[in-house]
């Protein structure tokens, strides 16, 4: 096994004699936060880490620190957390001169796990699924929409009326994408250069909105490619004068974008989820992981519906489920079945938005698929048909942050599977998100009341 300092990663950023690596960390809401490290300073990274502040998990998008928090805030003064570098992560950024480029994750001094980093959270859950003899086998696909906007013109306009790239609704199409070649193959060409291989893109339905399937891997490497591909998209977009937005609904007038999960259990050698003597061809170790994530949906809710505006995209009818619901090759269902070849049999996780964090929402996923198959769970629940038939009186989803952060943050369950000093952090946080919007006007209200009232 390779030593830090005997890692091909190492010997290739040394062999290349470059004079800076580029670094990255992911914030508690998935916005990965770096920096450039000249080559001196990254080689004493490789073995003992390097002092990131702290406060990138104690402020929110807008770089406004909570009020709430314990793990990290002002009565901490915001200390130095140590940041530790995955030489496996290594890879060239194509667009940025090749630059080396490495993800991070954070641990205590005495190298254990920083308890609400989220890589670390989806590592620990994965590790938990290993001691059971499973290696967690996942791909995840975007949607979201490009504008012809820049950080200038977007401030401009005072975050009101984005200009997309492509006019109406034009799903699939050839034509809409022919519009912006150059950013759609750069989309294609670019990230894989970058280790972040893009199985199929197209139009979606939506003026500029687009679907991208990031190549299946495990679980941990398909979050590093997940979170890299909305970095990448929206570097690779500037280039063209081009603005990507992974917010979950920008629009009212059209779906919401949606962050889809695929998953599978493995043994190494073969897809445990598949079993030929089964009339559904799901194995009962399929069906106890499905049987989890039903019952758990509403458990991990933040983490996968992680802010204001993930809510207005559980619109009944819209494209995205609202309920708890399962089905077999039903793209209304929460839970889709797709129980085919020995290869391609899978669940599809279709609840997360695209404004997801991923490293928490694969970690929210599989510790409630974990769950179910610890526990032994039972699919008694029956697929539902056609447009959500069979699902009359199951509860729909709550429709905003509060309500779901409220229950996760008594989930027994949450903190079975993911730990107290976790809930509680990624609680308090939305808690804090939720409070901002309280607080705000918006130009909803301006526009309902200003004359009127």
């Amino acid at each position: 096994m390779a030593t830090a300092k005997t890692h091909p990663a190492l010997q290739a950023v040394r062999k290349s004699g470059a004079s800076k690596v580029k670094v990255a960390c992911s914030d508690i809401d998935g916005v990965l936060r770096g920096k450039y490290l000249h080559k001196d300073k990254f080689e004493g990274a490789t073995d003992s880490g390097f002092g990131f502040c702290d406060v990138v998990f104690g402020w929110d998008v807008g770089d406004v620190t909570y009020d709430n928090t314990s793990v990290t805030g002002w009565q901490h003064g915001f200390p130095d957390a140590l940041a530790r570098l995955d030489l496996d992560t290594h890879r060239q950024v194509p667009w940025d001169g090749n630059v080396d480029f490495f993800l991070g994750e954070f641990i205590n001094a005495d190298g254990t796990p920083y308890p609400v980093c989220p890589r670390q959270t989806l590592k620990r859950v994965l590790a938990r699924a290993e001691k059971a003899g499973f290696r967690v086998m996942t791909g995840m696909e975007y949607e979201w929409f490009n504008f012809r906007e820049t950080p200038q013109s977007w401030a401009a306009k005072k975050g009101v009326g984005p200009e997309t790239i492509t006019p109406g609704m034009f799903g699939y199409s050839l034509l809409r994408a022919n519009e912006n070649r150059e950013f759609f193959n750069a989309l294609m060409d670019d990230m894989l250069a970058f280790r972040v291989p893009v199985e199929g893109l197209h139009t979606e339905t939506g003026p500029g909105v687009y679907e991208a399937a990031i190549g299946f891997s495990e679980a941990l490497e398909q979050a590093d490619r997940a979170i890299l591909f909305k970095l990448g998209a929206k570097e690779i977009g500037s280039r063209y004068g081009i603005m990507p937005s992974f917010m979950a609904k920008w629009s009212a007038q059209y779906p919401g974008c949606s962050g889809h999960i695929h998953q599978s259990l493995s043994d190494g050698k073969k897809n445990l989820f598949y079993d030929e003597k089964s009339k559904r061809k799901m194995s009962k170790l399929f069906e106890s992981y499905l049987a989890g994530q039903v019952l758990c949906l509403m458990e991990f809710a933040p983490m996968f519906w992680p802010t204001i505006n993930s809510y207005k995209r559980l619109v009944d009818g819209f494209w995205a489920p609202v309920k708890p619901t399962w089905g077999m090759d039903n793209r209304t269902a929460s839970f889709r079945v797709i129980a085919g070849s020995p290869k391609s049999t899978r669940l599809e996780t279709r609840c997360p938005g695209a404004d997801v964090n991923p490293y928490l929402a694969m970690a929210a996923v599989i510790a409630a698929g974990i769950y179910g198959v610890e526990k032994g769970l039972k699919l008694t629940a029956p697929p539902i048909t056609g447009t959500n038939q069979g699902a009359e009186n199951i509860p729909r989803a709550p429709r905003t942050l509060i309500e779901t952060t409220r229950i996760f943050r008594d989930s027994k369950i949450a903190r079975e599977m993911l730990g107290d000093t976790f809930v509680d952090h990624f609680a308090a946080t939305r808690d804090w998100e939720w409070r901002q919007w309280l607080d705000a006007v918006t130009d909803w209200e301006m526009k309902r009341y200003f004359e009127i009232i």
